[in-house]
């Protein structure tokens, strides 16, 4: 009886090797294959735009909070931009990933905010800035060459509006996208980001500033 369990116990791991080999060879086959696969979105989506443009968009929001990290020892806003910095990298992170998964190009042919046509947006480009709240080259240049109180209100200022731009895009995402992870991901952006408005706004006024 003991050699007919141990019999039993190796059949059933071999099988379930067996299983997790055809598995990983059908997900290898599939996402090879130049059409897609069941349940992933074509390029020209919300789902593919919002995670290309979100991922150029998050980083900026990264390297303005590297920026100002360096240019003031105030540590209420450095560890401010030290939240947003991490947060954004992992979201950011997480769209480049769905677009591996999903075997689609991380850029597109046709621009930036594309997949956003028609849809309303309550924050506008400026001169220079790729989609909408994204800080143009100068505003960077500038924001490197502040020191102290004064590079702390740039900061909060370019992520206040880099913020309202953010918002438009994943607030769109949220309504549009048809992957459940990437509308609840979005969601999650639109309430977080919401709120670190809040607390900037609340720093801003600290320093006798306000949004621009």
């Amino acid at each position: 009886m003991p050699t007919l369990s141990r019999w039993l116990t190796a059949a059933a791991a071999a099988l379930l090797v067996l299983v997790l080999v055809l598995a990983l060879w059908l997900l290898a086959t599939t996402s090879n294959k130049d059409t897609p696969a069941i349940g992933v979105p074509p390029a020209g989506s919300a789902d593919a735009g919002f995670a290309r443009d979100m991922a150029v968009h998050h980083q900026q929001a990264v390297e303005m909070s590297y920026i100002v990290r360096d240019r003031t020892g105030n540590e209420e806003v450095r560890r401010l931009a030290y939240d947003i910095a991490q947060t954004q990298a992992n979201q950011r992170g997480m769209l480049l990933g769905w677009l591996d998964l999903w075997n689609l190009p991380k850029t597109s042919p046709d621009g930036y905010m594309t997949w956003m046509q028609g849809t309303h947006m309550s924050h506008r480009m400026k001169d220079g800035s790729l989609m909408p709240g994204m800080a143009a080259t100068t505003q960077l240049d500038q924001l490197g060459k502040a020191d102290g109180k004064r590079a702390e209100i740039l900061y909060l200022q370019l992520m206040t509006a880099h913020h309202m731009g953010g918002i438009d895009m994943a607030r769109a995402c949220a309504q549009q996208c048809t992957v459940p992870q990437e509308r609840k991901l979005a969601q999650g952006m639109v309430d977080a980001q919401q709120s670190e408005m809040k607390v900037m706004a609340g720093l801003l006024r600290a320093r006798g500033s306000a949004p621009r």
